[in-house]
């Protein structure tokens, strides 16, 4: 009796560990990209399954693909609404509530975001500078001071450098960003330019041969005073 008793014990014992060992397998292989509840993967992570990698522009960045569907907005979201949708911007990856959870979607052209993505490329594409990121070009827009989302430009003839500010070394004296440095690089040229008529991104400055050092000369003044009327120090 009593050792059928042990043989009923053992063998509660082994379905109970049996119960628990599958459902650990279970909730093991549940994949973070359907209803994960901590969300999924960012860039510069590894490359987590059906990983959108973006090598444009040698950016080199792992995404979450379209479509994939999280329980929850990875990172700190940032809501931003309008066009009639809601969405949330993590990371540089674009979200949309569907349901009780949130999927990835494409960026909606004509909308703004705060900040750029963590990793971003900064392009010149007819002298503008665009942010690239996860196959979304973003603008800066001084009066609505925000990044906005636009259609992909014609970037035939895109180039990572900045047009050339004709040898004039420059240095943020007022602890400016990157990417401010860059706006107002470009700002100052169009400015210098358009007063001087010498543009030095054109073959002899877009003047006569013989009024291109004169030119120069005025281009170089204009941009010194632009820059240092900005916080810059200017040699």
């Amino acid at each position: 009796m009593k050792s059928s008793l042990r043989a009923r014990v053992r063998e509660a014992l082994i379905c109970g560990a049996l119960i628990l060992a599958t459902s650990a397998g279970t909730a093991g292989a549940q994949s973070p990209s359907h209803g994960g509840s901590h969300g999924g993967p960012g860039p510069h992570a590894g490359p987590p399954p059906q990983a959108h990698y973006d090598a444009r522009y040698s950016h080199n960045q792992y995404y979450a693909p379209h479509g994939a569907y999280y329980g929850a907005v990875p990172g700190r979201p940032i809501y931003v609404g309008g066009y009639g949708g809601h969405y949330y911007y993590s990371g540089g990856v674009w979200y949309a509530p569907r349901g009780p959870g949130f999927v990835v979607v494409a960026a909606p052209i004509g909308l703004f975001v705060p900040v750029l993505p963590p990793f971003y490329t900064t392009l010149w594409i007819g002298g503008l500078p665009y942010y690239y990121a996860n196959d979304t070009y973003y603008v800066w827009r001084a009066d609505q001071q925000g990044y906005e989302v636009v259609e992909p430009p014609n970037d035939q003839n895109a180039t990572t450098e900045p047009p050339p500010s004709d040898d004039l070394f420059i240095y943020p004296q007022n602890g400016q960003s990157e990417e401010q440095q860059s706006n107002d690089k470009y700002e100052c040229h169009k400015w210098a330019a358009s007063q001087t008529g010498f543009d030095p991104t054109q073959s002899s400055g877009g003047v006569p041969p013989d009024q291109a050092a004169a030119k120069r000369a005025d281009y170089q003044r204009a941009m010194r005073a632009c820059l240092e009327g900005r916080g810059y120090s200017v040699r």
